[in-house]
């Protein structure tokens, strides 16, 4: 009764619109479509749309079959692919969804040795997952998630690969470059420039500012971490980054680090993978290789 094509159909027209626009993306025409969904009512003994004017409008047991589109159609995506490539002799392709923007330079250091220990496996890193990569798992949108704030959740399974040190960042002649730590008060006269994300998401805020109910003057957000540290290099503001990752432009930007507060913020990154693909050969070679990146984060 429920066949592939019907939840297809479902996911096309609330994103596409209309059943005319869907029919063209799923190459078929509209009236067979539309004759294909009304069968499917039919069977069902229930109503999918209500058609207003040119308006679909999805019911009750539409929005669940929906949901249900929303988890079935990435599976049976990944499946399908899965299956191509084993056919053609490939191993497969690691999806790799960052939650961590200053984690991607981290991540360039495991590809290329990951890359050439397994010559059938490809390699696809998304960002767009920066700060909902939770879903992303559990949708089969990608296999790996590198965060340092994971979700505990039944079904996923994160794994510790390296621990590092949120530090504030300042330009060589800034007032405070001699330091050795800075306290919360001290920035409020400062412009702390930041990533793009929610301030609940920023453990500058959240484990250091808010906790002594300060904030800075300013706050600016920039997306990329080259600009970001060309700005506090040039004095336009300050920042608060992974130590490793400072590490790596300080020789040439002229940066200084400081300890945020006497003991300083300790994070780590994880790795999360679906239980289910835990054991997938190639995925737990890129955690092992990860762990062993260690000595380039410190």
């Amino acid at each position: 009764m429920l066949e592939r094509i019907h939840l297809a159909t479902l996911l096309e027209v609330e994103k596409q619109g209309s059943l005319t626009a869907a029919a063209e993306v799923l190459h078929l025409t509209q009236s067979a479509l539309s004759h294909s969904m009304k069968k499917l009512e039919q069977q069902l003994g229930t109503d999918i749309w209500l058609r207003e004017g040119r308006t679909l409008r999805l019911t009750q047991a539409g929005q669940y079959l929906h949901a249900v589109a929303q988890r079935v159609i990435p599976q049976l995506d990944l499946a399908e692919e899965r299956l191509r490539q084993f056919a053609q002799g490939e191993r497969g392709t690691l999806r790799i969804g960052m939650e961590c923007h200053p984690c991607y330079q981290w991540l360039l250091k495991i590809v290329s040795g990951y890359l050439a220990a397994w010559p059938h496996v490809d390699v696809d890193v998304k960002q767009k997952f920066q700060f909902g990569g939770i879903g992303a798992l559990f949708g089969f949108e990608i296999d790996l998630l590198v965060t340092p704030d994971p979700l505990l959740k039944p079904g996923l399974r994160f794994e510790p690969v390296f621990d590092y040190e949120q530090v504030l960042v300042v330009h060589k002649d800034h007032p405070w470059a001699d330091q050795q730590e800075v306290r919360p008060e001290q920035l409020n006269e400062e412009t702390l420039i930041t990533y793009p994300v929610p301030l609940e998401r920023l453990d500058i805020y959240n484990m250091f500012l808010l906790p002594a109910k300060v904030g800075p003057r300013k706050h600016k957000t920039i997306e990329t971490t080259d600009i970001m540290l060309q700005m506090v290099a040039s004095g336009r503001g300050v920042t608060a980054l992974p130590k490793w990752l400072v590490t790596d432009y300080a020789p040439h930007l002229q940066l200084r680090t400081l300890r945020l507060g006497p003991t300083g913020i300790q994070k780590h990154i994880y790795l999360g993978a679906r239980e289910v693909d835990y054991d997938t050969d190639y995925l737990q070679s890129f955690i092992a290789m990860a762990r062993k990146a260690e000595s380039y984060s410190t």
